[in-house]
């Protein structure tokens, strides 16, 4: 083990790599159109990082491009059915940002006549924004000094100075670390440039520690230790919640659908039938729960997992001549199903039962 004091740390030779080695992004501006006096939009920084919470890049790439395609600004999104936004971010995930989305939206045209508030402070004031992304909107489109840090940062940070307190309770100290490292000059570049390293060589496993400009600073370089950070608390097993879901279809092609309530998970957006489950409790798994009588088939069992539970969902499914009239739902054609906000676990749940569907529904 070397006993060579790292170098302390300073923002320069991470943002000498960035300039070199930055990804192309499309909400991005890029260092050399910066030079140009080119500033990002602050709509395209707030729904791409909003977007990315929790979801990799390349699969926002096309709900991002399918965004503003609809909703060229902030202002249009305002102004768009609260359904036709859901719809748009299905199959994202964490359903509560899509609702938190649109409101904001609604608050920046509303109140701020559709010019998003340029300070930390004026960011988190608004709904949906909380200390990360009132930090990366600050830093990246209006170059604010503010501690930008989320996963890849954590990861970057915690090898650079072995921060040995395990996750979350290391947060605070991370984040006094990165807001004594980020410069006043390029602040928004800083951000970008830890988030690209941490993606790009600072991974979580095998980290490329040779090609890093970090590698004369990295205390956990110097201890030949560095896939030990972040340090991480154990996880609690995650929880087995139960129920079914029902999927019947007309002769004529038509499945049934209903709403969610808006708010509670899956709060708003599109589902089949389904008994009455929730993060904390089951919810029936027979078919005497169907939501009218007919001759309903075991269609098998579908699993997905939330950031708190796991859901096994027992899918039945009925084929009927005609449409039956329910209190809380309306007839769909199977071929429209691309274009309602049908959440993920939705999605599966008409494949195990119509394993045609989607395929039907593209074609």
């Amino acid at each position: 083990m070397s006993t060579r004091t790292p170098d302390a740390p300073t923002a320069s030779p991470l943002l000498q790599w960035y300039d070199r080695h930055h990804r192309d992004l499309p909400w991005r501006v890029s260092p050399p159109m910066a030079r140009r006096g080119v500033r990002p939009d602050p709509y395209h920084v707030w729904l791409s990082e909003v977007m990315l919470q929790q979801t990799t890049v390349q699969a926002v790439k096309p709900y991002f491009a399918n965004f503003l395609a609809k909703w060229p600004s902030v202002i249009d999104l305002a102004r768009a059915p609260g359904e036709e936004v859901m719809a748009a971010w299905a199959g994202l995930g964490y359903y509560a940002r899509a609702r938190n989305l649109k409101k904001c939206a609604e608050a920046v045209a509303s109140q701020h006549g559709g010019i998003f508030p340029d300070t930390e402070e004026g960011l988190k004031a608004l709904p949906g924004i909380g200390d990360y992304t009132a930090a990366a909107v600050a830093a990246i489109a209006f170059n604010r000094q503010a501690a930008v840090m989320d996963g890849n940062v954590e990861r970057v940070i915690s090898r650079l100075y072995a921060i040995a307190t395990p996750l979350p309770a290391a947060k605070p100290l991370m984040r006094q670390k990165v807001a004594l490292l980020t410069p006043d000059d390029r602040p928004g570049d800083f951000a970008q440039a830890m988030m690209d390293l941490g993606a790009t060589i600072c991974t979580p496993k095998r980290p490329a520690c040779s090609l890093c400009p970090f590698n004369g600073s990295c205390e956990a370089l110097r201890l030949h230790d560095a896939e030990r950070f972040p340090v991480k608390a154990a996880k609690k097993e995650k929880p087995v919640r139960r129920g079914a879901a029902f999927v019947a279809v007309t002769s004529d092609g038509d499945i049934l659908l209903r709403r969610r309530a808006e708010s509670g998970l899956l709060g708003g957006m599109t589902e089949i039938p389904t008994t009455a489950w929730t993060a904390r409790q089951d919810g029936e798994t027979s078919a005497e729960a169907a939501p009218f009588k007919a001759g309903w088939e075991s269609a098998g069992t579908v699993t997905h997992v939330f950031t708190h539970f796991e859901l096994r969902l027992s899918i039945f499914r009925v084929a009927i001549g005609e449409r039956v009239q329910t209190d809380d739902g309306w007839w769909e054609p199977v071929t429209n199903l691309e274009a309602q906000a049908l959440p993920t676990i939705m999605k599966k749940a008409i494949a195990a039962a119509i394993p045609l569907a989607f395929k039907t529904a593209k074609g």
